[in-house]
């Protein structure tokens, strides 16, 4: 397994545009909200062999301006959307304890991409839109409780990464 990290490079190697066995790790990050799901989700995939892009960058700001004059704020914003185009598949979860406005952003964005696998556990404020949204696209969606709904994914994604 390879963890990239925003903000470092992608890989190059592509095949149809796509790099392959690869996962983005998207949904809740609100610092100090959340615990770092994404961390969990590497320590239950060492045996995976493959890319894992984790947008939880270490040196993140809060400071930061979220503007597009901010070269680092762009920086960031740029790397995930670059690493969810290039990802094989987008593994999304909406943590309860978060209102994740860019999460549900990038539901809408990859929606049709045909490669999002949702997790949105019983409390989320949104889960009935996520809910919709889902069902409308064909979206992959587990729910229940979070330990649930992480386990859940987990085994999913190990599934699809061992067919490829």
């Amino acid at each position: 397994m390879q963890v990239i990290t925003a903000p470092e490079p992608l890989p190059a190697l592509r095949i149809n545009g796509v790099v392959p066995r690869s996962v983005f790790l998207a949904g809740s990050i609100e610092m100090n909200n959340c615990v770092d799901w994404q961390a969990q989700f590497c320590d239950r995939m060492q045996e995976f062999n493959g890319f894992i892009f984790n947008p939880r960058r270490l040196a993140w700001d809060n400071s930061w301006k979220q503007e597009l004059t901010n070269p680092l704020f762009h920086e960031q914003v740029s790397w995930e959307l670059t690493a969810q185009d290039n990802a094989q598949y987008i593994y999304m979860y909406f943590d309860p304890a978060t209102k994740s406005p860019i999460s549900l952003l990038e539901l809408g964005l990859y929606a049709t991409s045909k490669k999002l696998i949702v997790g949105c556990p019983d409390g989320f404020w949104r889960k009935g839109n996520v809910d919709v949204v889902c069902q409308r696209y064909g979206i992959e969606k587990y729910t229940g409780t979070s330990e649930y709904v992480q386990s859940a994914m987990t085994i999913h994604i190990r599934e699809l990464l061992r067919g490829k």
